[in-house]
């Protein structure tokens, strides 16, 4: 484990949190993209977890933590949205920011206007993009790149005076935003970062009656808490695999973190001795590949069979569902999910988790959505703030108050 993170404990005062920021190698995060949380440092996702608990601290301690005064955060969404959209919308109004939502069905885009001259045209008093596209294997993260590259052109050519940075709020291959804010409700809910040394997550599969969920939540899981010495355990039935390359490397972190990565297919058998269970449906990485060339090809009729040959498949695991009887194997386990959550009995038929268990973490839930404005929130200041150790300083000595 990275020495850093001995200092990312629960009940350290803002004063700490910054010094140990000083001590950190976060240069590299200035004008610098959010995408995928293995493309950054141990010492940089530690930089984002502090500065988010720093921002949080200022806010419900009413103070501001404004530090633009004018300046536009741009959101493109195209997927559905409820706790990402208005995480980042709050993520931006708290640092300063007007969010202005890109409706691509009402702009030139709807007419064949290209990515990099749309990328260009909503950028010039803009500081910051948040994009989810999430949904089509193998484009949602070339599109967020294909934006960046759009700006990061548009900046040295002096179009743009300034260059915004792509945050992804969720793409086909990690959804960051999510999986730091999970990992900082497992800070909180065990004291420390250093606690989750040892501890048995369970990244689980879990029936759903609908078709096509992304496989970035899984993905981004392993692809982060491997990182943290953590014992993870990937559970799905056969042929529910997730992107080869996206294994490789949380096999290579676990490796490097003293913990442990496996993969089974029994939820019975993941569940047991778990302290953490993460149960989420997600649809087979050959179906979501088979999915995208379904859409570009336009062929409607072979996507409704598609469809039914999915929901069909997933009816013969229909009992992998995080029950109060799958939860007694558990070492008293914390429930977590992304939300919102396919509850037996309540939003369907039969689903995810039986409604018992949900309803008994349901606050603890949104607890864990509450920490992603801050998550979202640190990624931007860091990518904007050339020295944040001076910015946070100065946040702190501020005597504005958010409400007068």
């Amino acid at each position: 484990m990275h020495p850093v993170y001995n200092g990312l404990v629960v009940k350290m005062e803002t004063e700490d949190r910054i010094e140990t920021i000083s001590a950190l190698r976060l240069e590299n995060l200035y004008e610098s993209d959010f995408l995928l949380t293995w493309d950054k440092t141990d010492e940089e996702i530690s930089g984002i977890l502090l500065a988010a608990d720093i921002l949080k601290g200022l806010r419900e301690n009413n103070r501001s933590t404004r530090i633009f005064s004018s300046g536009l955060a741009v959101s493109i969404f195209r997927d559905k949205s409820t706790r990402t959209r208005f995480s980042f919308a709050g993520a931006s109004n708290l640092l300063g920011l007007t969010v202005q939502d890109l409706d691509e069905t009402k702009s030139q885009v709807s007419h064949g206007e290209t990515v990099r001259e749309t990328a260009n045209m909503i950028s010039f008093l803009t500081e910051v993009i948040g994009i989810r596209d999430d949904m089509y294997i193998g484009e949602g993260h070339r599109y967020m790149k294909m934006v960046s590259d759009a700006v990061r052109e548009g900046f040295r050519e002096r179009i743009l005076p300034q260059l915004p940075t792509i945050v992804n709020l969720q793409s086909d291959i990690d959804h960051p935003t999510q999986t730091i804010a999970d990992l900082m409700h497992l800070i909180h809910y065990f004291g420390g970062i250093q606690k989750l040394q040892g501890k048995k997550l369970v990244m689980s599969w879990a029936y759903s009656p609908s078709y096509g969920k992304p496989l970035s939540v899984p993905q981004g899981v392993i692809g982060l808490l491997t990182r943290f010495g953590m014992n993870v355990v990937l559970a799905h039935p056969e042929g529910y695999g997730l992107m080869p390359e996206v294994m490789t490397i949380a096999g290579e972190q676990s490796g490097k973190s003293g913990g442990r990565l496996e993969v089974t297919g029994s939820m019975e058998e993941a569940f047991y001795g778990a302290h953490i269970v993460y149960p989420k449906s997600w649809a087979p990485y050959h179906i979501m590949k088979k999915r995208t060339e379904l859409l570009n090809a336009g062929d409607m009729k072979g996507l409704e069979t598609l469809e039914a040959d999915c929901l069909e498949n997933n009816k013969r695991y229909i009992s992998w569902e995080c029950s109060e009887k799958m939860m007694k194997r558990t070492d008293d386990a914390l429930y977590l999910h992304c939300l919102p959550a396919d509850i037996s009995g309540e939003s369907c038929e039969q689903g995810e988790v039986e409604a018992s268990v949900f309803n008994r973490f349901r606050t603890a839930t949104y607890f864990q959505a509450g920490y992603k404005p801050y998550i979202i929130a640190a990624a931007i200041f860091l990518s904007k703030a050339a020295d944040p150790v001076s910015k946070l300083k100065e946040l702190t000595r501020n005597d504005e108050k958010r409400v007068v």
